[in-house]
């Protein structure tokens, strides 16, 4: 039986736990999306280069999977005006954005009563997307793989944030992988946790073999914060596990784009044959070829809480009975600090 952690974040977005599955780029797909959602958590689709087909054709997949809400990503480097409508004229009810100002989407989110998150590295840009309506703020903390927002870690912003626009729900992001972390997040006054290095271990996720395995070997010291690959999406910070390509960048003296050890050099392909360059933007998926391994291996600090492969439902599960027994440790423990030592 799932133990129950109850939050404005539950009944705001019709969900049953606190946890939402960070939309990991191209390692999404409507079986995981759906998974995370039926066991309770929102699921969420990373559409934002998906074609309009695309995009309604994932939203009908996932759709065809669960019966509960589940979300989309939009990132706002890129115009996301067609993609949105599309993503609303199929009933999607939760849209979040990331990287830039969401505030000319929002009106076009609520007439189609759903409902928008969007992330943010600051307490001043959080108040600043409250004001633009923005329902639901995603504090990402330093600590988060793939791309980086800002550079704050999450235990100090958390709660400024939560200081700065409560009671609106904050959904904590960076460096949870387990239910210890949800509990600190919930802790911090947060409404949710958002974790996205522990779903790339979950058995839906497009993840090859040879990167899920590089995820679990990896410690909490195995990740690098810099602007590394940056071929597609130019001047994005972002965390990923040091690798090959970046060791060959740091022996260079952490040369600048267009000076770095092999650009130019193809070294892996997608699924249907179209070359990857070193340095790009792009995280091993199934279905590719090559040497992975010298790819963008987008991973958190948290990812030395990764041991291993589970389904996405047993991953939520395992989140909100950890959650809960450390939560009621907790309390256990406050009331025997508040009772004092026993004397003879």
């Amino acid at each position: 039986m799932i133990r129950t952690v109850q939050t404005s974040l539950n009944q705001l977005l019709r969900i049953n736990l606190p946890i939402v599955q960070a939309p990991i780029g191209d390692a999404t797909c409507p079986a995981l999306a759906a998974a995370v959602s039926n066991a309770g958590g929102l699921g969420m689709l990373a559409l934002s280069l998906a074609d309009a087909d695309t995009i309604r054709r994932s939203i009908s997949q996932t759709r065809n999977l669960t019966d509960r809400p589940f979300g989309v990503n939009l990132i706002l480097e890129w115009p996301q005006g067609e993609r949105l409508q599309a993503c609303l004229e199929e009933g999607v009810e939760v849209i979040s954005f990331f990287w830039g100002d969401p505030s000319s989407y929002v009106e076009a989110v609520h007439s189609a009563d759903a409902r928008v998150m969007h992330t943010v590295s600051s307490a001043e840009e959080a108040r600043r997307v409250v004001e633009a309506g923005v329902d639901v703020v995603v504090a990402q903390g330093w600590e988060a793989g793939g791309h980086v927002w800002g550079e704050v870690a999450t235990m100090p912003l958390v709660p400024r944030i939560v200081d700065v626009i409560h009671p609106m729900p904050v959904v904590a992001a960076g460096g949870i992988a387990d239910g210890r972390g949800v509990a600190a997040a919930l802790a911090l006054g947060a409404s949710g946790a958002w974790i996205g290095t522990r779903f790339l271990m979950s058995e839906e996720a497009l993840v090859p073999s040879a990167y899920r395995e590089l995820l679990v070997r990896a410690s909490e010291t195995d990740t690098v914060y810099s602007h590394v690959f940056d071929k597609g999406w130019p001047d994005a910070p972002h965390r990923a596990l040091r690798n090959s390509t970046i060791k060959r960048w740091e022996e260079a003296g952490c040369a600048p784009s267009g000076q770095r050890p092999g650009e130019g050099e193809d070294i892996a392909a997608f699924a249907d044959g179209e070359p990857i360059q070193r340095y790009a933007d792009v995280h091993p998926v199934s279905g590719m070829v090559g040497d992975l391994e010298a790819l963008a291996l987008y991973a958190g600090q948290s990812v030395g809480l990764v041991a291993r492969t589970q389904p996405a439902g047993e991953i939520v599960r395992d989140l909100a009975d950890e959650t809960t027994r450390t939560l009621e440790q907790g309390a256990r423990l406050v009331k025997h600090e508040k009772k004092g030592p026993q004397t003879a």
